[in-house]
């Protein structure tokens, strides 16, 4: 009897929650600023010089985020620098918008939880799945200032607990 094939949950791109690949940028800010809830995977749709500005590692998602328009998303505020060599014939522009590519039933999903629910997409980590590039977007709710400086008491609360229970056990 075969064992059941793997699936991947439709979240992450792998079962654990983590990306699969290298990762080329972080957006850490977004754990700071938004109650993060569901992570979905996308394609980039990018031209030739935009890659090769990724690969040299010319990039910042940290002020960027998604949107729906006319039943697609767009990446909006992805900084990719353009290498001095790029090609000559082309306007670079660092900062333009970028189509994601997603399944349509994925999109319909996201659709009705942003315009119903109130949520917003947020890029949180963007790596290399192959020789594609991918991006991890989360759907988010955004955090009240109060709600930021519970999640840091807490955060010291923690590491605070942990350094006495280490204390406790090393004297025991």
């Amino acid at each position: 009897m075969k064992p059941a094939p793997k699936t991947r949950d439709a979240k992450s791109s792998k079962a654990d929650g983590k990306p699969q690949g290298k990762t080329i940028a972080l957006n850490k800010a977004a754990r700071h600023d938004y109650q993060l809830e569901d992570r979905y995977e996308a394609g980039l749709a990018l031209q030739g010089w935009e890659l090769k500005a990724i690969r040299a590692g010319r990039l910042g998602i940290g002020d960027s985020y998604a949107l729906v328009k006319g039943g697609e998303i767009f990446l909006f505020g992805a900084q990719i620098t353009p290498l001095i060599s790029a090609s000559s014939h082309v306007i670079a522009d660092d900062r333009r918008t970028r189509k994601l590519l997603m399944h349509r039933h994925e999109i319909d999903k996201l659709v009705g939880r942003i315009e119903r629910e109130g949520y917003t997409l947020v890029p949180t980590a963007m790596y290399w799945r192959g020789n594609k590039v991918k991006l991890e977007l989360a759907l988010a709710k955004g955090k009240k200032e109060h709600d930021k400086r519970a999640t840091a008491k807490d955060r010291d609360w923690q590491r605070d607990k942990q350094r006495v229970m280490r204390s406790h056990n090393k004297n025991a």
